[in-house]
């Protein structure tokens, strides 16, 4: 890869990084004031899939593959948090 082709890499990769920290903070905003218990369980779960993208593009831009490890890692505690309060709303809920 070109030098130059490496730094607007470089530099779309960090841009990528402050887009994913700012919507950590406004999942945060929402997980803090959410209306119901849904609501607040969705934006843990944005929060969740926003640190697996985030892990994602360190492992990219550090060039250190074993963090992509730690992102599927991540993704499968979120999806079985997930499936857990699936049950639990539909268990939950009086027939």
């Amino acid at each position: 890869m070109s030098e130059i082709a490496a730094t607007i890499l470089e530099h779309t990769l960090h841009a990528v990084m402050a887009v994913v920290g700012l919507s950590v903070v406004l999942a945060s905003v929402r997980l803090l004031r959410g209306p119901s218990l849904p609501d607040r369980v969705v934006a843990l779960d944005l929060i969740g899939t926003l640190a697996v993208g985030g892990t994602a593009v360190y492992a990219i831009l550090e060039d250190e593959p074993i963090y992509m490890m730690v992102s599927v890692v991540i993704a499968l505690l979120m999806f079985v948090g997930t499936v857990a309060f699936a049950y639990y709303l539909q268990k939950g809920t009086p027939r």
